[in-house]
């Protein structure tokens, strides 16, 4: 039986609240290192973090990220079954990508993709990040991980979980890419930093 209309806003609304809980940002601050957003790029997801120089901040940053994604759908799937719960972790994305908070400048959505991949599909979670983990290894660059894991994504969700969850993956990554236009044109230009660099 499909669930009420409001019951639906309100879990949509839930997730892009749990979404928009900026962890890089509290991680810095907590650890007494300022504003994450006038460190290096300015934005708040984990590649930044590590240039604060906290390796274990970033490690932190992604898991939470991740988490914040995948508890989202799961909490959803759980109460609202398998295609609502598509679309709540699809606005805990939005939340991260786009949070209240922070006057809607959040993070690019690598982790909270990656995390609402392994809650819908394990498998495919698991592939997507061996794809981002090999492209960050030969190119020293996040933002090369992260194209390479959203041109990815589809194809594998396809292949190993059917046409929904490749839908489900595309629009993730067509959405992440969006964010990465100013990476994608450095990269073109030869002036994308490596990982590490400040």
């Amino acid at each position: 039986m499909a669930e009420p209309p409001a019951v639906l806003l309100a879990w949509l609304l839930g997730g892009y609240l749990l979404g928009s809980i900026p962890f890089g940002l509290l991680l810095v601050r907590a650890a007494g290192l300022g504003d994450i957003r006038r460190i290096g790029s300015g934005n708040i997801g984990a590649t930044n973090v590590l240039r604060s120089g906290r390796r274990g901040l970033a490690a932190a940053t992604v898991l939470l990220d991740a988490g914040k994604g995948a508890l989202a759908l799961l909490a959803a799937r759980a109460w609202l079954g398998d295609e609502a719960a598509l679309l709540v972790g699809l606005a805990a994305l939005a939340g991260h990508l786009f949070p209240v908070w922070l006057r809607f400048k959040g993070g690019k959505g690598v982790a909270t993709g990656a995390g609402l991949l392994f809650a819908a599909a394990w498998p495919v979670g698991l592939a997507t990040v061996l794809v981002w983990l090999a492209a960050v290894a030969a190119s020293r660059r996040s933002s090369v991980g992260a194209i390479a894991a959203c041109l990815a994504a589809p194809p594998l969700a396809f292949a190993l979980a059917g046409a929904t969850m490749g839908g489900f993956a595309g629009l993730i990554g067509v959405v992440i890419l969006l964010r990465h236009r100013a990476n994608i044109a450095r990269l073109a230009a030869g002036t994308e930093p490596r990982i590490g660099a400040r």
